[in-house]
């Protein structure tokens, strides 16, 4: 795993960036969840004159497993909707990076069973990283 900042995973994939990005997608996409915005840092970066290793920062969620969440905890709508970062390191590996449910849980002070809805992050990154 990647140096990680408290309450972040990094797993570690074979594909490229964009790659993995249309796989998450796809995912997502068979799932029925919305996704709400790709961000594409690197591509910023380039068009303001500035060299960076290819980084997208995908937004998704669903208003419905999200809304509970966020009336237990408005605090957590600042981590919602749910987010994959996905990124080259200098020697070429590709990460996909995300808050962990736990770390959200605690942060938020959700209760235990709502916070389970976080999960599918995780799951999905795992899924995407294989």
């Amino acid at each position: 795993m990647a140096d990680q900042a408290e309450g972040i995973v990094s797993l570690p994939t074979h594909a490229s960036v964009d790659e993995t990005i249309s796989r998450l997608q796809s995912m997502l996409q068979e799932k029925g969840v919305q996704i709400f915005a790709l961000i594409d840092h690197s591509g910023e970066a380039k068009r303001a004159g500035i060299d960076m290793r290819s980084t997208k920062l995908l937004i998704f969620g669903s208003p419905k497993a999200g809304t509970p969440l966020m009336l237990a905890s408005p605090s957590i709508a600042i981590d919602l909707p749910l987010k994959l970062l996905v990124w080259e390191d200098a020697g070429g590996q590709v990460w996909i990076s995300y808050n962990t449910p736990e770390y959200l849980q605690k942060r938020h002070a959700l209760p235990q069973n709502l916070s389970d809805a976080l999960g599918a992050v995780e799951a999905l990154a795992k899924n995407a990283a294989k």
